[in-house]
């Protein structure tokens, strides 16, 4: 399904800040978002990634238009926001992490009270055709009360579509959703961007943004750390992992070579060296494999299974924040 978009901005950028500040006043004020300047592309699956309190939810809370900056410039698909702050917001939906859905509204009557309240004709009105791009054309007309949790998140989706947004926020989209309900949830959002919609995840699960997402920010406290494609901001991961499974006991405190290393004792431990095996992370740019399992067996210690593994994009998140 195509969605019915107004035009593509010319520069190609959906969302754009530049030196977007937001201080919370108080008795002592709280600056949460730090001169952040970013764009976001036109078509992309954009992560905001970042710890809590990081300055994610006002950043989406300013595009949404329920938190008024301090300073700084946002448009909304080449809308400013406070040039024409109405056009901004039909620009976005929003699918918040909370499920607020009456209990005794079919999913078709929530989407046709949503496409009412947002000022959609009702000859230009899509519920079907929303309700199957989320699959839930079978549920249309049973309550929402009767929905599992997993059907009443594409329900927010679809909600969110109703007057068609070229760019859709999902916050924190697979909270508290089991694992086979979530790789549904990614489906549809694939689904979703094939059709058009440029979308922006925030979640706390990093594998989530790893699997799904083309481009990547990282906030921590207010700033922005980063803004890169996936594949740029894995090459900065400059730590790799080995394992190592060693034979008999190994002696605590380590062997200053495996201290300089960095290395760290696996399985259990205790005085006299009950102990199992070894973990060391190194950057693979100065040292490998090979030479690490040398300086091992040249301390004594017999290495009897080596496994390697590659960094990820938590590697890369932890070593850009506060951890």
């Amino acid at each position: 399904m195509t969605q019915p978009f107004i035009r593509t901005p010319e520069d190609a950028i959906a969302i754009r800040a530049s030196n977007l500040q937001k201080t919370y006043a108080g008795t002592v004020p709280k600056t949460a978002l730090h001169d952040v300047s970013l764009d976001i592309p036109v078509g992309c699956i954009f992560g905001l990634l970042g710890p809590n309190g990081a300055g994610k939810s006002t950043f989406i809370n300013i595009l949404a238009g329920t938190v008024v900056k301090t300073g700084g410039m946002v448009s909304v698909w080449g809308t400013d926001i406070d040039g024409n702050p109405r056009q901004a917001r039909a620009n976005i939906g929003i699918v918040p992490q909370e499920l607020n859905i009456d209990a005794y509204f079919t999913p078709r009557e929530t989407l046709e009270m949503q496409a009412g309240l947002f000022g959609v004709p009702a000859s230009e009105r899509r519920s079907d055709a929303l309700l199957e791009l989320v699959g839930l054309s079978e549920q249309a007309h049973t309550y929402a009360r009767r929905l599992s949790g997993g059907m009443r998140r594409r329900l927010l989706v679809a909600k969110a579509m109703v007057h068609s947004p070229p760019v859709l926020v999902l916050d924190e989209p697979t909270a508290g959703v089991d694992v086979a309900l979530r790789q549904q949830l990614w489906d549809n959002v694939r689904a979703l961007n094939a059709a058009g919609v440029t979308i922006i995840l925030t979640t706390h699960y990093l594998e989530e943004a790893e699997a799904l997402c083309d481009q990547i920010a990282i906030l921590d406290r207010g700033q922005l750390i980063t803004n890169k494609s996936k594949a740029d901001l894995m090459a900065t991961a400059s730590r790799k992992e080995i394992h190592l499974g060693v034979r008999g006991t190994i002696p605590e405190p380590l062997p200053d070579e495996l201290v300089q290393l960095g290395a760290h004792l696996t399985g259990g431990s205790g005085t006299g060296g009950n102990t199992n095996g070894l973990v060391i992370r190194f950057d693979p740019n100065k040292m490998n494999a090979a030479q690490i399992i040398a300086i091992v067996n040249a301390t004594g210690i017999m290495v009897d299974d080596v496994t390697t593994a590659e960094p990820d994009l938590e590697d890369v998140f932890l070593e850009m924040t506060s951890g």
